[in-house]
This record gives C-alpha cells, structure tokens and sequence, in this order.
C-alpha cells in the first residue's frame, strides 16, 4: 500500500480523531454523551490509533481498521441528533465529528483498492 497524499491527510485526520475519542472520556458529564457512549468512543478511539498505526506502515488491515472504527464512531453520535434534552453544543459537535469521519473515510477508502 502506498502512502499517497491523500492517504496520509487521512490516516493524521483519523489519528487526530482517534484522540479526541480517548481524551474526551475523562472530560464528560456523564450525560452528555452517556458515559457507556463515551467508554465505546474512547475504545473504538484506541481501535483508530491502532488502524492509524498499521496502516502507516502500509497493512491494508490497518485502513480497513481506521475505516471501520470511525464508521462505529460516527454512528455513536447520531442519537445525539434525536434524543431529547441535547444541548445545542453537543449536537454541533455531533454534527462536525460526523463531518469529519466522513471525510476521514473518505481519504483513506482509496488505499483499500488493490493495485494488480
């Protein structure tokens, strides 16, 4: 797997996603996001590090990691569109986490194809 650009752009834009997961855990109410919530987004944080990790030196398993982990991540964050008693900060914040895993994905996605 080579290292492209694009790649690159988003393996560093899921690493730095991966550690908002993990360090945003200690810094909960426990309501907003609930703690089970932030427990999962801080594992599947450390999963992301790890794809991050693998993928930089060049094991597809490692995107298909990233990929996967930020895809779990982002679904962690949609309750927070319909649940009620959100506060508005905490849905924009859902809301631009989203953004970016998608754009996460987006980047790293191209690395999966197989180049024979």
């Amino acid at each position: 797997m080579k290292r492209s650009p694009v790649l690159f752009a988003g393996l560093v834009l899921g690493g730095l996603l991966g550690l908002f997961d993990v360090a945003a855990l200690p810094f909960g109410d426990g309501e907003h996001p609930p703690f089970a919530v932030a427990v999962v987004g801080a594992v599947l944080g450390l999963v992301t590090l790890g794809g991050v990790v693998a993928a930089w030196r060049g094991r597809r398993t490692g995107a298909a990691a990233v990929i996967v982990s930020r895809l779990l991540s982002g679904l962690t964050a949609v309750p927070a569109f319909f649940a009620d008693g959100v506060p508005p900060e905490a849905v924009g914040g859902a809301a631009v986490g989203v953004v970016l895993t998608l754009g996460c994905i987006a980047l790293v996605a191209p690395a999966l194809r197989s180049h024979a």
